[in-house]
């Protein structure tokens, strides 16, 4: 071999060994890479980043006693001569999620009668925040007056200046009293939501014998009333 051929053929093997080397330097590189892509620090942060998302915190976490929303003088003047001025729990009575009070009065021949009902919504990661809940619930609460076919005349108007969100829905209804004589009574229903609580004010009337029947503004105006006590006593 000549001194040229032989100088080539070191040349050659030097360049080929030299590019050995280089792959064989690589081959650590990669693999300490592919283990750190596995490592327990990596795999941690994925599972925080799927964590459950938390529910929305909520204003109101208890609700008053109803019976305790109104003041005596309030309660005087919407059920006047009333025979339980101290009011009446009723349906499951009073709870951390929802309660209810009755008032009625009778005088001469003008009867009232008067309830306050409160219900609170937590927030739920499935279904939704509690003041998205309350608000689906005020509607209910409306649709259910307007669905029901024995109610006449029926009215919804929408109430500003009340909690967050307030509708009022007025109807007329005939009940038969005691001599099976039909009455006519006008009730006011006045939703009102304040964050995840409603409250919902249910206010009737009917003149008895030669007694008159309630304007539909007289019953709106103090229910509106009620409402407005009622939402200053949620805290």
């Amino acid at each position: 071999m000549t001194g040229n051929a032989q100088r080539t053929s070191h040349s050659s093997r030097r360049t080929h060994a030299a590019k050995l080397a280089c792959a064989a330097a690589a081959v650590p590189v990669l693999l300490v890479a592919g283990c750190s892509s596995g490592s327990s620090g990596e795999s941690g942060s994925a599972d925080k980043s799927k964590a459950s998302p938390s529910a929305a915190p909520v204003k109101f976490k208890q609700l008053p006693d109803a019976c305790k929303t109104l003041s005596k003088g309030t309660v005087k003047e919407l059920t006047p001569k009333s025979d339980n001025p101290s009011g009446k729990r009723i349906g499951s009575g009073n709870s951390g999620d929802s309660g209810s009070c009755l008032w009625s009065g009778l005088k001469k021949f003008d009867y009232r009668q008067l309830t306050v009902s409160l219900k609170r919504f937590d927030s739920d990661t499935s279904r939704g925040s509690g003041d998205k809940l309350a608000g689906a619930y005020l509607k209910q609460q409306t649709d259910a007056v307007q669905s029901d076919k024995s109610n006449k005349g029926v009215k919804t108007t929408k109430v500003n200046g009340l909690g967050d969100q307030a509708l009022s829905v007025s109807n007329t209804i005939k009940k038969k009293n005691g001599k099976g004589k039909a009455e006519t009574f006008r009730e006011e229903r006045l939703v009102v939501r304040s964050a995840n609580v409603v409250v919902s004010v249910d206010y009737a009337g009917a003149g008895f014998e030669n007694g008159k029947t309630p304007s539909a503004a007289d019953l709106r105006k103090k229910a509106a009333k009620a409402a407005k006590e009622a939402v200053a006593a949620l805290k």
